[in-house]
């Protein structure tokens, strides 16, 4: 998560845009990691784990960001300690997967096709692209890192949907037709720790390089 100062007062108008964004990435995510920790458990999903826990990150880097724009105040050690925050929880997802993944991989805990899961990653992979577009262009007319970061974030959840969904949509395939797939769920789960500690690894570099340039 890239957080910088706002040097640039956004347009009153562009403002309550950027809240209203704000607002519905917060309701969302919100939902998206409660439904998907949920179903994580339930289906003893490692996939569903990762997705929902980065989920839960990204709502905490929305929050972080809409009180930016609401308070329009220097708050660069706030944003700063945020983005250490947030990267520390994000490597713990990682590896909070990988245990888990590996807990599958052994037969000790075989994954169980989720509906809700699937219904959700399918939602997810739709309107996360077109949230986070609305972001770019939003953070270009405010020239917020910040924002642009949370954009970046937002895309992200997207691809990470479409990986976890392909691992859910093979178990359950492979499940229907009594043929063991048991590993499909934990492998998806496994190609999202990369990405997940790719984006721990940006949060944190980013705050150390503004802690030096300061």
């Amino acid at each position: 998560m890239n957080t910088v100062s706002i040097s640039i007062a956004p347009a009153p108008d562009t403002l309550r845009r950027v809240i209203r964004f704000q607002i519905l990435t917060i309701a969302w995510m919100t939902i998206e990691a409660l439904v998907a920790l949920s179903a994580a458990w339930t289906a003893r999903s490692p996939a569903l784990l990762g997705f929902g826990g980065d989920s839960a990150i990204e709502l905490f880097s929305a929050i972080v960001v809409l009180w930016r724009f609401r308070s329009r105040s220097d708050s660069a050690q706030a944003e700063k300690r945020a983005a250490r925050i947030a990267g520390v929880l994000l490597f713990a997802v990682a590896a909070f997967v990988i245990a888990s993944s590996a807990i599958s991989l052994f037969g000790h805990r075989a994954p169980q096709p989720s509906i809700t899961g699937i219904i959700l990653l399918i939602v997810a992979a739709i309107g996360m692209p077109w949230l986070a577009s609305q972001k770019r262009k939003l953070a270009a007319q405010t020239s917020s890192a910040a924002l642009k970061a949370d954009a970046t974030e937002s895309a992200l959840c997207g691809y990470m949907s479409l990986i976890a969904l392909a691992g859910l949509l093979i178990n359950a395939i492979f499940h229907a037709t009594f043929v063991h797939a048991a590993w499909a769920d934990p492998i998806a789960a496994l190609a999202l720790v990369p990405l997940i500690s790719r984006e721990a690894y940006q949060a944190i570099r980013t705050q150390k390089h503004c802690c030096t340039s300061c």
